[in-house]
């Protein structure tokens, strides 16, 4: 099939290439405008950006698709289909109708559950045991459109939102490739979602990673290892701030004040929550690298009682 193919971040790249290297022609790429990050401010590209130029591919960076002058450009190009994931535009509907076959969306949760943005940080938050990729029919609205094929995958115990990423980027690669022959030959039956096992996640901000020790070890646990990599979670030890990166949950018992230290061992601190504790594994204070808890105690000192946050 021709195919135009809209995607921006890491999570877009996998199926990108899978739907090369099956063959389909990928006539071109719409992805974001590039952006100005990290201290120096210097112009990036997007991760699609970067792989569509590895293969040759055209590349459209319009600021906002819905104007006339975007729907142009990108008529000029053919397709029978148009493959979106993770874009990060709303399409508007004469873009929608453009190709034969319409646009189809790669989305990283089962839907209807976890419509929007960020589902794969909010599943590990909110404590679910599986999630997985659906491929829809989009439409106007949000995540709304029939859906046409699922695969699950099972949230490991100690799933961060990094691994849980690339294990849906793959799913996300195998589900469009199996999808769109069948959809050329007619052989998927779009199944129109249940409103009523609707839900809806925003964007992932900053603020949220900031640890409140009134919460319960598990929830915390879980908010860890969910802004893992991005935002990350965070308190503060001495007035700077201190990422954690891996920690488990401790004894359930009440050892002290919420957000006391009350036990250091030698790779290893615990600190009480409003329920149970969190046992600090890994960490990375304000301006340093990112290290074990056994590297930190040899340059900064921890002791129970100390009060993070």
């Amino acid at each position: 099939m021709k195919v135009v193919y809209m995607g921006t971040p890491d999570f877009a790249v996998g199926p990108l290439e899978a739907i090369i290297k099956a063959g389909h022609q990928v006539s071109a790429v719409v992805t974001q405008p590039d952006k100005q990050k990290g201290r120096g401010r210097e112009v990036q590209m997007s991760p699609v950006k970067k792989c569509a130029l590895q293969y040759g591919i055209p590349v459209l960076q319009p600021v906002k698709i819905r104007e006339e002058e975007a729907i142009k450009e990108l008529s000029s190009y053919p397709a029978d289909i148009f493959v979106v994931a993770a874009f990060g535009q709303i399409l508007p509907k004469k873009v929608l109708n453009m190709p034969k076959f319409g646009c189809i969306n790669i989305h990283a949760s089962l839907l209807p559950k976890y419509r929007g943005a960020a589902p794969i940080s909010w599943v590990i938050i909110n404590g679910e045991t599986e999630t997985g990729v659906t491929v829809m029919q989009m439409d106007e609205g949000l995540d709304t459109g029939d859906m046409l094929l699922k695969e699950k995958v099972i949230i490991e115990a100690k799933d961060t939102g990094e691994s849980l990423h690339d294990k849906l980027m793959e799913a996300g690669a195998r589900l469009i490739v199996e999808a769109l022959p069948k959809i050329e030959r007619g052989e998927l039956k779009p199944e129109k979602q249940d409103e009523s096992l609707a839900s809806h996640v925003g964007k992932i901000s900053k603020s949220l990673g900031l640890v409140d020790w009134e919460k319960d070890a598990a929830s915390l646990e879980r908010l860890v290892r969910g802004l893992n990599p991005w935002p990350s979670a965070y308190t503060l030890y001495k007035g700077k701030t201190l990422k954690i990166w891996e920690a488990d949950e401790g004894s359930q018992e009440g050892l002290g004040e919420p957000g006391c230290v009350t036990e250091v061992g030698k790779d290893f601190f615990t600190v009480a929550t409003g329920d149970g504790s969190l046992q600090i594994r890994s960490l990375q204070l304000e301006g340093k690298r990112r290290m074990t808890v056994k590297e930190f105690l040899l340059g900064y000192e921890v002791k129970p009682g100390l009060r993070l946050g």
